[in-house]
């Protein structure tokens, strides 16, 4: 059974940072494309950030280029997002979430080609 837990939210001033984390187990497929998604208050859910299960390919959104820093530790199986200069748009819920792929370099933004979810972690930034 897949499981996703994701923890390391919380309020920070804008500018500030925080790193989320996303403990994963049961992901018994051959590989699996992972990502990061939010979604603000009145908002729909979108895409963040994913990473391919080989850690080839990746993907951020333009607003969060040059902020955002996807990356995992197979070992822990734990994936990252790191957050540095955040800012107040960046309020949201953050979710993990994990689908099997035959292809080891695939990633998606789309929430559609997710199946796997976690229960999220709240990021809020205050001007």
């Amino acid at each position: 059974q897949v499981r996703i837990v994701e923890s390391g939210g919380g309020v920070v001033q804008a500018g500030g940072s925080l790193t989320l984390f996303c403990k994963y187990s049961g992901l018994t497929y051959d590989a699996y494309a992972m990502g990061w998604f939010r979604q603000a208050p009145g908002k729909e859910r979108e895409g963040v950030s994913c990473l391919s299960w080989s850690g080839v390919n990746s993907f951020s959104r333009d607003s969060v280029k040059g902020r955002f820093t996807i990356f995992r530790d197979h070992a822990t199986n734990t994936l990252y997002l790191q957050m540095n200069n955040l800012q107040p748009e960046d309020t949201a819920m953050y979710y993990c979430a994990a689908r099997a792929s035959r292809d080891a370099d695939y990633c998606s933004g789309a929430e559609r080609q997710y199946n796997y979810w976690g229960e999220g972690t709240q990021v809020t930034v205050s001007s």
